[in-house]
């Protein structure tokens, strides 16, 4: 199904849950509105075109007005895109065809988006064939080669990412864990003792004999991994700050 109509009770589930496993765009239109219904049938044959790989999703701001607040559609058509249920993208007004049909094309998972969605060795080697250096595939990955102790492919591959918080801390880890008096972080943070494990690095900050940046570098991120709003990670970068400055 590649157009359906959702409701204020039927929208969590519909696109925020939806768009977890495939795209969805909202169409926020109303009875009343010509350019809603100029730009409808757009949406309808961009989104049929693309064989379930996009999901049109239609809501009627006036039968939904509480979506529509908490979406604050101000002028419609309003479209909107969610990936991972949130907005990736948007657009207000009458649009002509070949931009809706751009709009719904930059939506659509390359082949290495959906390897990195299965997530095996496999497929993680595949995306990172077609795509090098990408830093959802990169990571994985080296985390699968570094359980089975084959560390030296692991920092091969995480070598070739760029931009990437976790892999430069998980390129850290891997030169620190040579150094040896890490250990005992190192034991907490795979034995699931977060909080005790990045204590005991950013205390080894001022005690790290010249590994002081891939100490910094490897908490950093683990911080990453965490998310900014975990707290955790929120008390554990005043930490950082103070060992720091």
């Amino acid at each position: 199904m590649t157009v359906i109509d959702v409701s204020e009770a039927t929208f969590e589930q519909e696109v925020l849950d939806r768009s977890r496993s495939v795209p969805v765009v909202v169409d926020f239109w109303a009875q009343w509105c010509g350019p809603c219904r100029q730009l409808g049938p757009t949406l309808e044959r961009a989104a049929a075109a693309r064989d379930g790989k996009v999901v049109l999703a239609k809501l009627e701001t006036d039968a939904n007005p509480r979506i529509a607040q908490a979406f604050q559609i101000r002028g419609i058509p309003a479209v909107k895109a969610f990936r991972d249920a949130r907005v990736v993208d948007e657009f207000v007004g009458v649009k002509p065809p070949a931009e809706v049909e751009g709009f719904f094309d930059s939506l659509v998972p390359s082949e290495a988006e959906q390897l990195v969605r299965l997530g095996d060795e496999v497929a993680l080697r595949k995306a990172l064939e077609l795509e090098p250096g990408r830093a959802d595939a990169a990571i994985p990955l080296a985390r699968l080669l570094i359980d089975r102790g084959e560390r030296d492919e692991a920092a091969d591959i995480l070598e070739h990412v760029t931009g990437s918080f976790q892999a430069d801390g998980l390129s850290a880890r891997l030169r620190l864990e040579g150094a040896g008096e890490l250990a005992e972080a190192f034991a907490a943070l795979d034995g699931a003792e977060l909080e005790r494990g990045l204590d005991l690095l950013v205390a080894a900050l001022g005690e790290s004999n010249g590994h002081r940046d891939d100490v910094r570098r490897l908490i950093v991120g683990e911080l990453d991994a965490l998310g900014a709003e975990h707290p955790l990670a929120r008390q554990t970068r005043r930490k950082l700050a103070a060992a720091l400055y």
